[in-house]
């Protein structure tokens, strides 16, 4: 089984297993997740600063606050597998940010930076927990050994 997912839009790291506990453990609300986020336009401190504290966003209709999590804004453009460009540069630039939950909302990630102004642009997970995504090339994978989660 896979533990969390990704939308279609998403791509990153996506770790599979047979045993439930672990799966449990890192869905629930303990073990980081990161993920590196490219957003319509240049962000500033005081936006990330609001994203670190929490912000309002919808999950089934219904108004939600995210918890506290780590943003950070990347000093370097992340490198990934080349793929088709999602957008040119004529249409304004754009920034890429860290951002580090222990939760996993429905789209939260997508929805944060909506409703901070900056919608997002391309959504990589690079992190979960301890296992990271480190030049793997899209579709490799590799086995981790134990994961101690539980």
């Amino acid at each position: 089984m896979s533990i969390g997912r990704l939308d279609e839009k998403s791509e990153g790291l996506l770790l599979l297993t047979t045993d439930g506990k672990v799966s449990a453990a890192i869905t629930g609300n303990k073990v980081e997740k990161e993920y590196y986020v490219q957003v319509d336009g240049m962000i500033s401190e005081q936006v990330i600063q609001q994203m670190r504290e929490g912000v309002e966003i919808k999950i089934h209709s219904k108004i939600y606050r995210t918890k506290e999590c780590k943003v950070e804004i990347l000093a370097k453009v992340p490198r990934f597998d080349d793929r088709p460009k999602l957008r040119e540069e004529r249409h304004g630039p754009t920034s890429w940010i860290s951002i580090t939950l222990t939760e996993g909302k429905f789209r939260q990630v997508r929805k944060m930076t909506a409703a901070v102004g900056f919608p997002t642009v391309r959504l990589v997970r690079v992190r979960v927990g301890a296992v990271k995504l480190q030049g793997l090339k899209a579709g490799a994978c590799i086995e981790v050994e134990q994961l101690n989660y539980t």
